[in-house]
């Protein structure tokens, strides 16, 4: 069973295999069936299927520093308003 992951548009990620331009930073730009991500190097932009998207992510930006999207999981009580 696959863990459920936590992103969100605006977060920065870094994947399996960084970009030809050297960078390996993206940052989402939209959800929802595909993921559309921005190369944060040269400002290109890739879509990949969630399923994809899933399978590739490695870490996300947490403040200043990168952590296993695994173990990502923001303060659910925020997202809820309570």
């Amino acid at each position: 069973m696959m863990k459920k992951l936590y992103y969100d548009l605006g977060d920065v990620v870094t994947l399996k295999k960084g970009h030809p331009c050297g960078e390996n930073k993206w940052k989402i730009v939209r959800t929802g069936v595909d993921i559309k991500l921005e190369c944060q190097g040269c400002g290109r932009t890739v879509w990949m299927t969630r399923l994809d998207f899933e399978k590739k992510v490695r870490k996300i930006q947490v403040d200043d520093k990168f952590i296993s999207i695994v173990h990502h999981q923001p303060d659910l009580d925020e997202e809820d308003g309570a």
